[in-house]
């Protein structure tokens, strides 16, 4: 009896240890993290608490996570709170019914406390607002997926119009305009039917995860010919957030300057057209999980050169998988029709920790790395599913390196006269200098008959479908399953 009273004493000691440590544990920063670049981590006891998500939890952090590396939990809660009924909405100005305002100025600078809340299943139009939002939040994932501190925050399926004036936000946790759809963060979850419509407004954003226009819980967001420029870190200029949705971009600028800051972070469904998009120190693109942008006729420009959170190499369009929750996995899909991308840092595509989809047609793509490596699939970090990606090319000129890591698969589909000059290898090193692969893994190539394949270095695939004589060997030799193809 004397052991086993022994051993119960104690596993109650080790119970109110464990107990103190997660009280001491939920305190969270004063900055929150941008769904924008990557993963956000969670304490190992809210790890344990998410049976339902997939994979091994990552070693570190998102491309986009805050300052402090603590982007809250995975099951949906997180330090800042469990759902968005736990929240205590404010705003300066609240408006609860239909409404239509013009020339108004609406300004808070108290923490947890919006310019303007908009709550009401009603139609709401504001005109010509001049919104200035200070007083930072702990909030931490409260900002992230509910909207706490936004300077305009829309809920409760209201269709609300803006239109014209200034929206700016200096503080942490301060996303300039949200769109919360109430799914409570649930992925793949239809909203409640929010819907903002944003035209010819200037937002601006300083703060650390404050993005520009901010999209979660399944909200719904139309913005036309906006001028959007953020400066802190995880601040995308186009944000999205667990509970995902819907973006449509037509015309604008939206420009990124902060550390895990892309010009578009998706974890929705995300259509940009006509638009110039500018990231300064991020990724241009970032797609979490089962989830899509599709771009066309739009201006990118990505200068990536300093990696956050957990991310290990230098990119452009970066599509991942990071098992935070924030987005379900699945087939991650980019689209880019016409337009330019330029790539001024580091790979153009990278594929890691998830099933993507790249597919590209008539794209003038603009590679200023001087190692030219158009593509990477490979491990980088995060665990949990393969690094499997489909290139499609339709009358879309290519020109570098791929590179396929020995743990990984790329179909690569030349169609409709496209043409790539370049190689494949599996010899791939990381920004931090340590190698990754060395051998390469699974290349699929299939050529139609009007696309050519320029050898700019000898090269291994796993398989080849096509006419050989589409590849113009250039002095070097094609070896498809060990053997030259002749």
């Amino acid at each position: 009896m004397k052991k086993y009273r022994k051993l119960s004493a104690f596993l109650l000691a080790l119970t109110m240890c464990i107990s103190f440590s997660a009280c001491g544990s939920s305190k969270t920063s004063s900055t929150s993290s941008d769904t924008s670049s990557a993963t956000e981590t969670s304490s190992e006891a809210e790890t344990k608490s998410d049976n339902d998500r997939p994979g091994d939890p990552p070693d570190g952090d998102r491309p986009d996570a805050p300052p402090d590396g603590n982007g809250g939990g995975p099951g949906g809660g997180g330090p800042g709170g469990s759902s968005s009924a736990d929240i205590d909405y404010k705003g300066a100005v609240e408006i609860t019914s239909s409404d239509s305002q013009s020339g108004q100025t609406y300004n808070s600078g108290t923490a947890d406390e919006s310019a303007l809340l908009i709550s009401t299943s009603d139609d709401v139009t504001i005109t010509d607002p001049t919104v200035t939002k200070t007083g930072d939040s702990d909030g931490s994932d409260n900002c992230n997926f509910y909207g706490l501190n936004a300077a305009v925050l829309v809920k409760d399926g209201s269709n609300t119009t803006i239109t014209g004036g200034t929206i700016t936000s200096d503080a942490d946790g301060a996303n300039g305009v949200f769109c919360y759809g109430g799914n409570g963060g649930q992925n793949g979850a239809t909203g409640d039917g929010t819907t903002v419509t944003i035209r010819d407004t200037v937002i601006k954003t300083t703060g650390d995860g404050s993005g520009g226009i901010m999209t979660t819980g399944g909200g719904i967001t139309y913005a036309y010919d906006l001028d959007v420029d953020t400066s802190g870190q995880s601040s995308a200029a186009i944000r999205t957030d667990r509970g995902g949705g819907t973006v449509y971009v037509d015309g604008g600028t939206y420009t990124s300057n902060g550390l895990g800051s892309p010009a578009i972070y998706s974890t929705a469904d995300i259509y940009v057209e006509n638009a110039d998009l500018t990231s300064n120190l991020s990724e241009g693109v970032c797609i979490e999980g089962k989830n899509s942008i599709e771009l066309t006729n739009c201006n990118m420009t990505a200068n990536n050169t300093k990696c956050n959170g957990n991310a290990t190499f230098f990119d452009t369009i970066m599509i991942y998988q990071s098992m935070s929750g924030d987005a379900d996995s699945g087939t991650s899909s980019f689209t880019m029709t016409g337009g330019t991308l330029t790539s001024k840092n580091g790979h153009v595509f990278h594929v890691t920790n998830t099933n993507a989809v790249i597919n590209l047609s008539g794209v003038t793509i603009k590679n200023e790395d001087s190692e030219n490596i158009l593509l990477s699939v490979c491990a980088d970090g995060w665990s949990g599913a393969g690094n499997i990606a489909t290139l499609n090319a339709d009358g879309q000129e290519l020109s570098g390196i791929i590179k396929v890591g020995s743990d990984s698969e790329l179909t690569l589909n030349l169609t409709n006269g496209s043409t790539f000059k370049g190689s494949i290898d599996g010899s791939i090193t990381n920004a931090k200098g340590t190698s990754v692969s060395t051998e390469v893994g699974t290349v699929a190539v299939k050529l139609d008959s009007t696309s050519k394949w320029t050898l700019t270095a000898d090269t291994y695939i796993t398989s080849f479908d096509g006419d050989v004589s589409n590849i113009i060997t250039n002095g070097y030799t094609l070896y498809v399953n060990g053997t030259a193809l002749t």
